[in-house]
């Protein structure tokens, strides 16, 4: 068991859009990204998944509605639904994920990472 400092592991993130497992808990990871610009639209069919902005602006685009978060608010993404994340400049974020959740969800492309970096 060690503490964590984010700012320490974010400054070890050099790419945009790819997380980092820097804990687990309950059978989830805790993961570490920065974002910057436009990913794509997506979803996860069977895991729930927690946007919670550390720094930052990040809008997360809906079917039906913008969801925009600040510094230190979440948004939990329900299973099946699907979603854009866009920061309009760089942006940190934390995620709790079941280990099981590929970054893409239900889309296969070059930005997909089904293996885990760990900080």
């Amino acid at each position: 068991m060690n503490k964590i400092n984010l700012d320490d592991k974010f400054s070890q993130i050099e790419e945009y859009w790819q997380p980092k497992v820097v804990g687990e808990l309950n059978g989830q990871y805790v993961k570490l990204a920065k974002l910057n610009g436009e990913f794509l639209w997506h979803k996860h069919d069977d895991e729930d998944e927690l946007f919670m902005v550390i720094k930052g602006e990040l809008l997360i685009k809906l079917r039906d509605r913008d969801i925009v978060l600040n510094d230190g608010e979440f948004f939990i993404i329900p299973r099946g639904v699907e979603h854009l994340p866009i920061a309009k400049k760089e942006v940190h974020v934390m995620l709790f994920e079941p280990k099981s959740v590929i970054n893409t969800g239900d889309v296969k492309n070059e930005r997909t990472h089904d293996t885990v970096e760990f900080l």
